[in-house]
């Protein structure tokens, strides 16, 4: 069992960042793939970025390409998202999920553990 909690949402103008925080227990990170993906009111959830435990290779949706970076410290168990240039079309939930697969990682079904998700709000 993988418990996740995620933190470091907010409220933000456009243009400015944000680095989401996804603290594991339970596990170590470092042999799990990790995601992040984000759900706006009315929409499904949708694929933001990745890094497979295997090879570290990071994945990204081409909406945050250039902008979001995914990394992991194994030392904290803790994955993170930072997020700059962000844009009102942001806007959502951003919820992180583990599994032990190492692809495929854009398809949410792949994954086996999901944190509650923090609220990410960006102003125009």
């Amino acid at each position: 069992q993988v418990q996740l909690v995620e933190s470091g949402g907010g409220l933000v103008q456009a243009g400015g960042s944000l680095r989401l925080s996804c603290a594991a227990s339970g596990r170590t990170v470092s042999r799990y793939s990790m995601g992040w993906f984000r759900q706006a009111p009315g929409k499904e959830r949708a694929f933001v970025a990745a890094i497979n435990w295997s090879g570290g290779n990071t994945y990204y949706t081409d909406s945050v390409k250039g902008r979001f970076t995914i990394s992991i410290n194994n030392a904290k168990n803790t994955v993170y998202l930072q997020m700059t240039s962000l844009k009102p079309e942001d806007t959502a939930v951003y919820l992180c999920a583990a599994t032990s697969r190492v692809f495929a990682l854009t398809n949410p079904g792949r994954y086996d553990y999901w944190g509650q998700g923090t609220q990410v709000t960006v102003s125009s």
